[in-house]
Order: C-alpha cells, then structure tokens, then sequence
C-alpha cells in the first residue's frame, strides 16, 4: 500500500515539530512539503530532526503541493490564517486537519466574538468536523476538513463527557480549573513566556476570557444533548509542557469513586488513549505520549475529575495524528503507540 503524502503548513513551530516526528514513524505517511515563511531547511529550523528528514522549507502554493502528490495538510498555522490558507486546498481535493481554532467553533458570531476578527470562510466552517475522536469518531472518517481540538478543551471534555452523557451533575457551574506548561503558548516570544517573567512565577491568565471556553461549552452541550456552562480558569506554570485540569461539579444523585469509576471504564471502552486512573495522574505520567490520563473523586458531596496530557502530543500533534489515521483509515495507535 503506498504511504500517504503530507504536507506540514506552518513548520516552524513546537506543534509542528512534534507533528513531524510522529509522522516519520508513521508507517502510512510520508512527509512531502512543509511550509514556512522562513526559507531553511528543516533540520536548520528543528535540529532534532537533522538525519530524519531531509526537506527545505518552501512557500505555501497549493499547486505545488498538488504537483506532489499530497493528500492531507496538517494546518500548524495561527488562527486567522489558517481560514485563508485552506480553501484553495479543499477546492483542490486535499484534506485537511487544522490545528488551528479557525474551524472549531461552528457559530461564526462566536468566533468573532471570542478570537475578535470576522470569519471568512463560513461556507468551510458548515462542513468541518471537530477532531475529537472519542466523540466524534466516525464522522471524522469521511471529512475533508477536521478541526483539531484544543489543548484545555479535551482535558475537560473527556474529564466531563461521562458525567454529562449520563445525566450525573448539574450543567451549570461547572469549574474547569488548569494549568498549561510555557509551551502552550508557542515558539513565538512573548513578554509573558520569557524565562526571566515565568520562571518561579505561578499565575493566571484570561480569566473569564479564554477563548477555550465556548469550545468546552459547545462539544460538552452535544454530549449532553442541553446546554452546559463551565467556569474556565486557565494558569501557566513555569514547566516546558504538560496540561493538569481539576475539574469540580456537582452531582444531580448520589454517586460513589467505584461507581463513577467504573462508568469511566466503560464510556472509554475501545478508546486507546484515554487511561482510567485509580491513583492521582500527573504531568509526567503523560510526557511524550498521546495518552489523556484521568481519574474521578468524590469528596464532600462534589465530583472531582482529574485530568493531565501532553499539551504537545495529546494536546495537539497527537491527536490530529489520530484524526488522520481515522480519515484514512489506518488503525487509530498507528505512529502514536
């Protein structure tokens, strides 16, 4: 069977990079392009894969890549850009996994809202399917254009997604409380990310206004089949990557830590990368891997759900990994296990 060829758009950064390694391994993918502003070879740009792969950066031209054979590009390209850059993919026959937040949120009122700028492809947005496969599983097989989740977002929803299916805790008042690694932020520097501001520093940020939120909101309602509403707290801690949320909600009927936890087994039957624990996860449990680690307490009449990943692979590279994988139907671990 002939490997898939890929294209890598926005090579340059943490995402991308991760990206690549995964698909290196990967034995139904070959990588065949990547895209940057930055005219370098790629080893120059991410010296880890000096020897792994011998490609030079080249500007986007969705002719060139057409001309190359590609079949799927992963989007690693800011929000806003990624919006511009897709279409002529698209209207070529190339799919798409973007990994942006151009295409997660179906409302564009919404997006307008929370990310500030019009979208301008709406048309697109109506066809794209959110790229979480413990939820959306199948129809993520036959899209052309999948919208790869959030880093914070799929620590909530799967930490929730057996609460709310089951009808378990109340819809409103819901905190979400996580904390993200510097990596989180991207490549690109910024006052808040700079060693001398982050190191020993523990703080919040977005308070209220994390653009995650409606994102949360949104996939958490169509597990529910009714709206659900979460109080989101986003904190940034002075480690290179990981993601730990705890999560409080408030059950609608008394539940017990074996029941709950048993239900978690089952509602991820058959899902590899979420790991049921009975112990408490951390971070480092989940370095490297796409695994998302997550165990449920009771305590004091209140349902706590703890929840930790990799921001990069599990968060991001990881599982739109998993969402090619389903689109063109290799087994869901291949290249992650």
């Amino acid at each position: 069977m002939d490997k898939v060829k890929v294209a890598v758009l926005g090579a340059s950064g943490y995402t991308a990079v991760e990206l690549m390694k995964i698909l290196i391994r990967h034995p139904g993918a070959e990588i065949v392009a990547a895209t940057s502003r930055q005219d370098e070879h790629i080893a120059d740009l991410h010296p880890s894969l000096l020897g792994r792969l011998d490609l030079r950066c080249e500007p986007f031209d969705p002719d060139k890549l057409v001309g190359k054979g590609v079949r799927v590009a992963f989007g690693c390209l800011p929000h806003g850009t990624s919006m511009e850059s897709i279409p002529p993919l698209l209207d070529r026959g190339i799919r798409v996994v973007d990994l942006s937040a151009d295409y997660r949120l179906r409302d564009p009122r919404a997006y307008q809202e929370w990310y500030k700028e019009t979208h301008h492809d709406v048309a697109n947005l109506a066809r794209a399917v959110y790229g979480l496969p413990e939820v959306y599983g199948d129809k993520i097989n036959s899209a052309t254009l999948v919208a790869n989740p959030g880093c914070y977002p799929q620590t909530a929803i799967l930490g929730l997604a057996p609460l709310v299916a089951n009808g378990l805790v109340e819809l409103t008042g819901i905190i979400v409380d996580s904390k993200s690694g510097v990596s989180g932020a991207g490549r690109t520097p910024k006052l808040t990310t700079l060693f001398p501001e982050c190191n020993e520093n523990f703080a919040a940020y977005s308070v209220g206004t994390h653009r995650h939120t409606p994102e949360i909101e949104q996939v958490l309602s169509d597990v529910a089949g009714r709206p659900v509403s979460v109080l989101f707290t986003p904190h940034l801690v002075p480690m290179d990557r990981g993601i730990f949320s705890t999560i409080y909600a408030t059950p609608t009927r008394p539940v017990t830590e074996t029941g709950l936890t048993e239900l978690y087994r089952s509602y991820y039957a058959g899902k590899p990368f979420v790991r049921i624990r009975t112990g408490l996860p951390a971070t480092k449990d989940t370095t490297g891997t796409n695994f998302l680690d997550v165990a449920v307490k009771v305590v004091r009449g209140k349902v706590v759900v703890l929840a930790a990943e990799d921001n990069l692979i599990r968060g991001a590279s990881g599982v739109a990994v998993q969402n090619f994988n389903r689109m063109f139907g290799f087994d869901e671990r291949a290249g992650l296990a």
